[in-house]
């Protein structure tokens, strides 16, 4: 039996007094911590996903881990999630921002990342900026 896909982050940090929006990048994808694989295809904005979506707590505990950050450094955006096809089956996709004042450059940097503004996302699949655009329009409210 295959396993299920592992869940993807969209990270982000929205300054505080200037709003500027920045998110994680990881060479060519903006998906902690894999790529999607090649043929993946985001469902409608309306379209359920065929199975639960896994809790937060668990991804976001995960990814502070990785990046080396204290505990609460990571806040899940209950309003965005979105269901990617793949060939290995459905990859369920948050949103989740910095809760730091100022952008973790160093932990970014650790794991091989760098934060990056919207003009700086040339390259990168179709499906991540499709992604982005839904999460970008959730961050500006």
């Amino acid at each position: 039996m295959n396993a299920k896909p592992d869940p993807r982050l969209l990270l982000f940090h929205k300054q505080g007094t200037s709003a500027r929006t920045r998110f994680l990048r990881f060479g060519d994808s903006l998906l902690a911590f894999a790529p999607l694989p090649t043929g993946a295809l985001l469902r409608a904005v309306d379209a359920a996903p065929s199975s639960l979506l896994p809790h937060p707590a668990a991804l976001l505990k995960t990814a502070e881990k990785k990046l080396g950050l204290p505990g609460g450094s990571l806040q899940v955006v209950p309003e965005f999630s979105a269901t990617v096809d793949t060939p290995q089956g459905e990859v369920p996709v948050l949103l989740a921002g910095f809760t730091t004042l100022d952008p973790p450059f160093v932990a970014a940097d650790s794991v091989g990342g760098r934060f990056v503004a919207l003009t700086e996302l040339r390259g990168l699949p179709a499906t991540e900026l499709d992604l982005v655009r839904r999460a970008y329009t959730v961050i500006l409210g």
